[in-house]
């Protein structure tokens, strides 16, 4: 089966290595991956796996990223914002505009259910606090 868009194995390898790089360092979502994340060498290669078979469509990745994220209890809706501009700009710093442009959007996808599954699951965590203006 050929690939969604001209990427290499190792070209996702660095995409998920810088990304992680600056979420660690990221005032919102640092503190919600270091509650989950106790090993990142072992988070960052099922991650790429999951995007090696997402656009590369190679076996490798059997996991759940619903799954995962509401059984967190942490992850809420209004993170999903934050982790996708993080995303965009990891993508645009390390890969040619049109892998960039493929690749984000098919993050988007994926964003926008995760994001819609925890709205559904839990809506009391969905949007954050209040604004009351």
């Amino acid at each position: 089966m050929l690939a969604r868009f001209d990427i290499t194995p190792e070209q996702i390898d660095r995409v998920v290595a810088v990304f992680y790089a600056a979420v660690r360092r990221h005032e919102i979502l640092g503190p919600v991956f270091a509650a989950h994340v106790t090993d990142w060498s072992e988070h960052e290669a099922k991650i790429a796996r999951f995007w090696k078979r997402a656009i590369l469509y190679q076996p490798g990745y059997d996991g759940n990223p619903m799954r995962a994220h509401l059984m967190a209890g942490d992850v809420m809706a209004s993170h999903f914002p934050h982790w996708l501009a993080l995303f965009d700009e990891t993508l645009r710093r390390t890969l040619k505009p049109e892998q960039a442009e493929r690749w984000s959007a098919l993050a988007h996808r994926i964003g926008r259910g995760l994001r819609m599954g925890i709205e559904d699951a839990r809506p009391d965590m969905a949007a954050g606090p209040p604004i009351l203006r």
